[in-house]
């Protein structure tokens, strides 16, 4: 069956900014690769949610390569016009994260959502956070400055909400240096707030692959130190993902069609010990979620994150909320939690 698209103007609005988005990052990658002489493509993998009835996605996927190691970049709609008893009337996104080989080249994580609900309320949530092993200032300084050309009224609350989402209370530090999040935004103007998230995605999207492409060719082979902080960083990123970020932990309440694009955004390797050493100072009852991540991870070192592990850590993180609900409201967030856990969870 084909996916049935939404059938709201604003949701179909919606999904066309974030698939010329997905295009955008996709085409920008994959020349910045062949510049480099680093080839490296894409390859487009589709979804359906209850076979294409309430929607579903594609997301383009890249591992293994010369210049990326794990790269994502998934657009989705999910909606229920055929259900009156939702409340949800649709949830259009694009999340993407790239993790590139070399330790000196920044991952980056991009995410721009449209959520509207049956009784045509709605609001944007609009990520984009650049996420080093090895922190380079002025990449951080680039990427900060695009923003604030983007956004220049909602900057200085982008960057608090930013921060305050990506801190990592357990280990006292933040997931990346530069942070930008509007959480459920709507000004009233769904035209200007469209317009706002068409700018910051494109600016996030420019900016990053100019930062990647110079970055790469400015680089020379990694140190051995440089490696152990990238696999140590991969680590925490996979933990603030798993134990502390909303948007991956509704996905996966929600329903179970698409584990594997949904943790996407997952690294290639991990240091399962490093993990280990966390579980300790987790509060309760995250303490037992973590280990359980940790219980699913190879006994390699570093332990390869692949689709099998992917499925499990997602089984993991599904099961410890539905025996745990009450622990959705120990995970980050800009500034409240969103309708959709609060209703729909």
């Amino acid at each position: 069956m084909n996916r049935i698209p939404a059938q709201s103007a604003r949701a179909k609005q919606a999904v066309d900014l974030v698939s010329s988005l997905q295009s955008r990052f996709v085409k920008g990658l994959e020349k910045a690769s062949q510049h480099l002489g680093l080839t490296q493509t894409f390859s487009p993998v589709a979804w359906e949610r209850d076979q294409g009835t309430h929607g579903g996605g594609i997301r383009f996927e890249t591992a293994d390569g010369a210049m990326i190691g794990r790269g994502s970049v998934n657009v989705s709609q999910v909606h229920y016009d055929d259900n009156p008893n939702k409340k949800l009337g649709s949830a259009t996104a694009i999340s993407t994260i790239i993790h590139p080989n070399n330790p000196t080249s920044p991952s980056v994580h991009i995410h721009i959502s449209w959520t509207e609900m049956k009784d045509g309320t709605g609001y944007w949530r609009l990520m984009a956070d650049l996420n080093p092993s090895n922190d380079n200032l002025d990449d951080k300084q680039q990427f900060l400055d695009a923003l604030q050309a983007a956004a220049p009224e909602q900057f200085k609350e982008a960057v608090q909400q930013g921060d305050t989402y990506f801190f990592i209370p357990v280990l006292e530090r933040h997931r990346g240096i530069a942070h930008f999040y509007l959480e459920e935004y709507n000004t009233g103007d769904f035209e200007a707030d469209y317009n706002l998230a068409k700018s910051v995605g494109e600016a996030a999207i420019d900016t990053y692959i100019s930062i990647l492409q110079n970055s790469l060719e400015q680089s020379k082979s990694a140190s051995e130190a440089e490696q152990t902080k990238q696999l140590a960083y991969h680590t925490l990123y996979l933990f603030q993902v798993l134990t502390l970020d909303r948007g991956t932990t509704t996905g996966l309440l929600v329903h179970n069609q698409n584990d594997v694009g949904i943790m996407g955004s997952l690294p290639a390797y991990v240091d399962r010990d490093l993990l280990q050493s966390w579980v300790c100072d987790m509060p309760k009852p995250q303490d037992k979620l973590l280990q359980g991540l940790v219980d699913v991870l190879p006994q390699t070192s570093p332990a390869l994150v692949d689709e099998a592990v992917k499925q499990q850590l997602a089984q993991v993180v599904r099961s410890h909320y539905q025996q745990h609900p009450e622990a959705i409201t120990m995970q980050a967030s800009g500034q409240n939690i969103p309708p959709t856990i609060k209703n729909h969870s």
